[in-house]
C-alpha cells in the first residue's frame, strides 16, 4: 500500500474539460485517509490555481514542477532562482522571438501586455494570480520559481534545444507537450520536490505511487516506487513507467486507485 499518491493534473488527473468526478474521488480520498496515505498534486501549474480544484485541507500541492510546495493555507518550501541568474535566464529567453513568455513568482505570475489578450487569457487558466506588466523591468519584488512559455507546437523540440544551449548551467527546459515549455532551476523537478516533501513526512520515494503523462513527469515516475503512465502519455513516458492505466478522459487515475484502495 503506497504511503503517498502523487498526481499530475493536466492530461492525467483532469479530463480534457479540466475537471474530474468529485464524488468518485471523495470516496477514494476517504479510503486514503483511513489508510494514512497522503495525496499530493504534483503539477507544473501555479499553487494558487491548483488549490481551486480541491476542498480537502490535507491535500498537498507540489506546484511549478517541484519548485513550490504548500498545504491549502501554508507554504512548506520554495526553491527560487537567485536574482542574478533569473535575469540571465530572462535575457536569454528574450532573444527567442517565437516564445510567448511568463515569469512565475512566489506571489504571482507576470506577463507582458504586448503578448496579446489571447495568450493572456490562456495563461490565466493556469495562473489565477497573474499580473499584466508593460515590460519585465517593472516587476514587483518577488522570488522567481520558473519561466513558463508557449511556442509553435511543431517547433517545441527545436526550441527546447535552443533554450538548453542558451541557458546552460543556469536553467533546464522541460515540456509537457503541445508547445508548452517550462524553464526551471537545475536539479529541481517533481521528483526532487517529492523527495524533499517525503523527507519532511517520513516517507521514502520507494513508498510513493505517481501518475503522469508528459515530459515533466519523467523524473517523478522513474524515482517513485510505482510510476504509472496514462494511456494518453507520450511514448517516452509510457516507456519508462512501471505500469499503465486508462486515459485521462476515462478517469485512469481514479480507476487505478480503486484497485489499490478496494
Amino acid at each position: 500500500m503506497p504511503k503517498l499518491i502523487a498526481v499530475d493534473m493536466d492530461g492525467t488527473f483532469l479530463n480534457d474539460e479540466k475537471t474530474y468526478d468529485h464524488d468518485r474521488f471523495n470516496k477514494l480520498y476517504a479510503k486514503m485517509q483511513a489508510q494514512g496515505t497522503r495525496f499530493v498534486v504534483a503539477s507544473g501549474n501555479q499553487y494558487y490555481q491548483l488549490k481551486t480544484f480541491f476542498n480537502q485541507p490535507e491535500v498537498l500541492f507540489l506546484s511549478e514542477n517541484g519548485a513550490y510546495c504548500g498545504t491549502a493555507d501554508t507554504k512548506l518550501f520554495a526553491s527560487t532562482f537567485t536574482t542574478e541568474n533569473a535575469r540571465k535566464v530572462l535575457d536569454a529567453l528574450l532573444t527567442i522571438p517565437e516564445l510567448k513568455l511568463s515569469i512565475c513568482g512566489v506571489n504571482s505570475a507576470y506577463i507582458r501586455e504586448s503578448e496579446g489578450q489571447v495568450w493572456i487569457n490562456d495563461t490565466r487558466k493556469y495562473y489565477t494570480h497573474l499580473a499584466i506588466v508593460d515590460n519585465f523591468d517593472q516587476l514587483p519584488d518577488d522570488e522567481i520559481l520558473k519561466f513558463a512559455m508557449g511556442c509553435p507546437p511543431e517547433k517545441t523540440n527545436a526550441i527546447m534545444a535552443q533554450i538548453a544551449q542558451a541557458t546552460k548551467g543556469l536553467a533546464v527546459p522541460t515540456s509537457s507537450g503541445h508547445g508548452d515549455i517550462d524553464v526551471i532551476q537545475p536539479g529541481i523537478n517533481k521528483a526532487t520536490g517529492l523527495k524533499r516533501l517525503g523527507d519532511s513526512l517520513g516517507i521514502d520515494l520507494s513508498e510513493m505511487c505517481a501518475f503522469g503523462d508528459g515530459g515533466n513527469d519523467l523524473e517523478m515516475l522513474q524515482e517513485v516506487g510505482l510510476g504509472v503512465a496514462m494511456q494518453n502519455a507520450s511514448p517516452q513516458v509510457s516507456a519508462i513507467a512501471d505500469d499503465h492505466t486508462l486515459d485521462n478522459n476515462h478517469a485512469g487515475v481514479l480507476a487505478y486507485l480503486e484497485k489499490i484502495f478496494n
